[in-house]
């Protein structure tokens, strides 16, 4: 078999998540592979942030403008993917669910490795309702890594 040419990880910006990143960094390092790192996400409702900026009134200190905390995720988790020693990074923030969002991306870019955390894997919560490790590793149509992160 040869070496992963590309590697899909998902973060939500938790430590557990970066820990996947970090695996899938030195996997993409060592096999010289494109390394995906996506983050799913919800925007805020409009009538939400509206109704958050009249309760803060005009301190704006308390106030997000600009960036997502998806795309703090990603541009967090492509630093430690350099520093981990992975040279060809892309990230991706989408507005969608964890695993419809991660298995269309290994679909649409030809990935060969989904790699995600244990996180919720051995929780209750986890097995009654399902966990975002499990379901990626019954609905991927490739290699699926499941790092040992909590």
């Amino acid at each position: 078999m040869a070496a992963y040419q590309t590697i899909v990880v998902g973060t939500d910006g938790s430590d557990s998540s970066f820990r996947a990143v970090d695996r899938a960094a030195a996997i993409a390092a060592d096999a010289d592979a494109t390394l995906v790192i996506a983050s799913a996400y919800h925007p805020a409702r409009q009538e939400d942030v509206a109704r958050l900026q009249d309760q803060l009134g005009p301190d704006v200190a308390y106030q997000v403008v600009g960036s997502t905390p998806a795309e703090e995720a990603v541009r967090t988790a492509s630093e430690r993917a350099r520093f981990a020693g992975a040279k060809k990074i892309d990230t991706v923030v989408v507005d969608g669910e964890p695993v419809p969002t991660l298995t269309r991306l290994v679909n649409e870019r030809s990935a060969d490795l989904l790699v995600v955390g244990n996180r919720g894997l051995n929780t209750l919560a986890g097995r009654i309702l399902g966990s975002v490790p499990s379901e990626a590793a019954r609905k991927s149509t490739v290699d699926v890594l499941i790092v040992h992160t909590t």
